[in-house]
C-alpha cells in the first residue's frame, strides 16, 4: 500500500485535465435590423410585437379546439415516440454518469477440480510416480475497480450525454409544436369544408329553384329548351362540388381523430358539427427575431446536438492517452467449507492497471477526425435550423398577408355579385332581362360565394401555419401517455 501512495498522488492532479475543445455556443445567423423593420412594415397591422402566448390556439376562443389540442398533446403517437426517446437518452446519461463511480463485484463459487502430482513433482514438491487427485475448492471474493478520469474522457462523455438529453427534450417540444399545429389545421380544415359545403348546398337550392322556374316558363311558352338545358348544367355543376367537399371534410375529421390518438373512424362529435371557420381578427402577436430563435425547439435541438458532438471530440481525444484503473480484490479460498473463514484462507490483491494503445494510434486518430467532422456537420445543421426558422416565418407572414388581402377582395366581389343577382332577378321577373343574363348572374354569385368561403378557410390555415413557424405551443404541455407492452411493469417517467 505504501508503494501505491506516490502513484495516486501523481494521478489525482492529472485527473483534473480535460482534453478536447470546450464548447462555445455559436452566434446564430440573424437578419439585419433593417430587414426586420422591412418585414414589420410589410405585415403592418396584421401582426403585433407582443410576445406569442404559450397556448396560441386559445386566441381563437374555441373551447373545442382547445380540448382537441389538449387531447392530441396527451395521446398522439408521435409524441409518445419522442417521449420514449427522451427516456432512453436519460438512461444513457445515467450509464455515463455511473462510470464515475467505483464498481463492486461480489462473487461465490464452488468447484470440483482434478490435479496431477506430476506438476508438483516438476518442482520437487512430490515423490513417487505421477498420479491424479480430486478436491473441492470453495471461493468467496469481492472485486472493486475505479477508473481515474485522467484526461477527462468520462467528463466529456457525460457532457455529450447531457447534450443528447437536452436535444431529445427539444425534439419532444418540436413534435408538440407540430402536433398542435396539425391538430388546429385539421380542425379548421374540417370547419372550412363544412362552411363551403353549406354554401354549396344553399347555392344548389337556389339553382334548383331557378331550374324549376325555367321549366315552368318553358312549359308556358315563355322560354326555350336552351334555357332549360343551361339551368340544368349550372345546377349539375354546383351539385358536383358537394361530394368533393364532403369527402375532404370527412378526411380532415379522420386526420383529427388520428392526431388525438384514436382510430380514424372515431370522429370527434364536436368537430363533426362545426360549420363556422375559426378566425382571429386581431393582429397576431409574433414577438421579435431573437425571441423566435429562442422559442423554436428545432433550433434548440440543433444547438444541443452541436454541444454533444463537440464533447464527443474530447471523448475521442482521450483515447490517445493512458487509462488508469485502481483494482482491488479480497477473497477466501479453501478446499473444505469448514476452513473457508480461517485466517489462512484469506488472499488479496490491490494495485493500478495502466492500459495504453501505443504507438499504433491510427484508430484513435481516425475517430478524432470522425468526431470533428460530425461536429462540423452539426454546426451546419444549427445554422440551417436558424435560417429555416427565419425563412418559414417570413414565408408564413407573406402568405398570411396575401390570404387576408384575397379574402377582403373576394368579400367585395361576393357583395357585388349578390347585389347584381338580386337586380337581375328583379329585371327578369319584370321581363327586362332574358334568362341568359339571369343564369350568368346566378353563376357569378355562386362562384363568388364559393371563392369567399374558400378564402376564409385559407386565412385560417395561413394563421395556423404562422403559429407553427413561430414555434409556440410546447410550453406547459402535458406528459404524453405511456402504453407499455403486455406484461411490462410501468416505470416512473420524469419529463
Amino acid at each position: 500500500m505504501r508503494r501505491l501512495v506516490p502513484m495516486l498522488a501523481l494521478a489525482l492532479p492529472l485527473a483534473a485535465c480535460v482534453v478536447g475543445p470546450n464548447y462555445v455556443k455559436p452566434a446564430p445567423p440573424m437578419p439585419s435590423e433593417a430587414k426586420l423593420r422591412e418585414v414589420e412594415r410589410a405585415a403592418q397591422a396584421r401582426i403585433s410585437a407582443q410576445p406569442l402566448p404559450d397556448h396560441w390556439w386559445r386566441l381563437y376562443n374555441d373551447p373545442e379546439l382547445d380540448r382537441l389540442i389538449r387531447d392530441a398533446l396527451a395521446a398522439n403517437t408521435d409524441l409518445r415516440v419522442a417521449a420514449a426517446n427522451l427516456l432512453r437518452a436519460r438512461a444513457v446519461l445515467m450509464e455515463q454518469r455511473g462510470a464515475r463511480l467505483p464498481t463492486f463485484s461480489p462473487g461465490a463459487q464452488v468447484t470440483r477440480q482434478q490435479g496431477n502430482s506430476a506438476n508438483a513433482a516438476a518442482f520437487g514438491a512430490a515423490n513417487g510416480p505421477p498420479r491424479t487427485f480430486q478436491f473441492d475448492l470453495f471461493q468467496l471474493n469481492f472485486d472493486a475497480s475505479y477508473e481515474i478520469d485522467l484526461f477527462g474522457g468520462i467528463t466529456r462523455a457525460i457532457q455529450a450525454g447531457r447534450g443528447d438529453v437536452e436535444a431529445s427534450a427539444a425534439q419532444l417540444d418540436a413534435a408538440r409544436v407540430s402536433v398542435a399545429a396539425e391538430t388546429a389545421r385539421a380542425y379548421v380544415t374540417a370547419c372550412g369544408n363544412a362552411a363551403q359545403l353549406a354554401v354549396a348546398r344553399e347555392t344548389v337550392d337556389l339553382q334548383r329553384k331557378t331550374s324549376e322556374l325555367t321549366k315552368r316558363l318553358f312549359a308556358a311558352g315563355r322560354g326555350t329548351r336552351r334555357d332549360v338545358d343551361q339551368a340544368d348544367v349550372l345546377l349539375a355543376q354546383t351539385e358536383a362540388l358537394v361530394p368533393g367537399l364532403e369527402a375532404e371534410r370527412r378526411a380532415a375529421l379522420y386526420a383529427l381523430a388520428t392526431l388525438t390518438g384514436r382510430p380514424a373512424e372515431q370522429v370527434d362529435a364536436a368537430a363533426d358539427r362545426c360549420t363556422a371557420i375559426p378566425q382571429i381578427e386581431q393582429p397576431i402577436p409574433v414577438g421579435d427575431g431573437a425571441a423566435l430563435i429562442a422559442r423554436r425547439p428545432d433550433v434548440r435541438a440543433a444547438e444541443r446536438t452541436l454541444a454533444a458532438d463537440t464533447a464527443r471530440i474530447g471523448v475521442a481525444v482521450s483515447q490517445l492517452y493512458p487509462r488508469i484503473q485502481l483494482l482491488g480484490r479480497v477473497g477466501l479460498n479453501a478446499v473444505r467449507g469448514s476452513e473457508l473463514f480461517q485466517p489462512t484462507s484469506v488472499n488479496y490483491s490491490v494495485g493500478p492497471l495502466i492500459s495504453w494503445t501505443f504507438p499504433n494510434q491510427t484508430v484513435a486518430r481516425a475517430r478524432i477526425r470522425q468526431a470533428r467532422a460530425q461536429s462540423e456537420a452539426s454546426l451546419a445543421r444549427f445554422d440551417g435550423a436558424v435560417l429555416t426558422a427565419l425563412n418559414e416565418t417570413e414565408q408564413a407572414l407573406a402568405r398570411y398577408a396575401g390570404a387576408l388581402d384575397q379574402r377582403e377582395a373576394l368579400r367585395r366581389a361576393e357583395q357585388a355579385s349578390a347585389s347584381a343577382a338580386r337586380v337581375s332577378r328583379l329585371r327578369f321577373d319584370s321581363g327586362l332581362d332574358n334568362f341568359l343574363q339571369l343564369t350568368q348572374s346566378e353563376r357569378d354569385r355562386a362562384n363568388a360565394r364559393a371563392a369567399l368561403a374558400q378564402a376564409a378557410a385559407a386565412v385560417a390555415v395561413a394563421q395556423v401555419s404562422l403559429f407553427r413557424a413561430l414555434g409556440g405551443g410546447w410550453e406547459g404541455a402535458p406528459t404524453p401517455a405511456r402504453r407499455l407492452p403486455d406484461g411490462a411493469a410501468p416505470a416512473p417517467a420524469k419529463q
